[in-house]
């Protein structure tokens, strides 16, 4: 499942995923407000969340978020990762090469950083 955060500034998304997230969380959640974004905005920042009940990406959800950030591969400003699931950890720190932004990844106790590094100023 996925559910928005709310309360960051205009053109920076926030999303929290619990349990096991489907293409359909995707489909009906992240993707139409990450298109509005980007309707508006040349640039986003994200803010993804993962809770400690989480348990996996589906097939379809995995495939939904590849093509996303393929569709809008210039477009990502800064995209801050917030985990403590070990696998996801292992996984991003290993794969973080191929995120076309400025990427962090940050533990649950520092989500708080994360928010704030998200809403920032970009220097120069």
């Amino acid at each position: 499942m996925l559910e928005q955060i709310d309360g960051l500034p205009p053109g920076a998304l926030g999303f929290r995923a619990h349990g096991q997230v489907t293409a359909a969380d995707y489909e009906q959640v992240l993707v139409p407000d990450v298109e509005a974004v980007f309707a508006l905005n040349r640039k986003l920042r994200m803010l993804f969340v993962v809770a400690p009940d989480f348990t996996g990406f589906d097939a379809g959800a995995m495939w939904d978020d590849f093509m996303l950030g393929i569709r809008h591969i210039s477009g990502w400003d800064r995209v801050a990762l917030v985990t403590d699931v070990p696998w996801l950890r292992t996984a991003t720190k290993a794969t973080r090469f191929l995120v076309p932004a400025d990427f962090r990844l940050f533990g649950l106790a520092e989500l708080e950083e994360a928010a704030r590094w998200i809403a920032e100023p970009v220097d120069g």
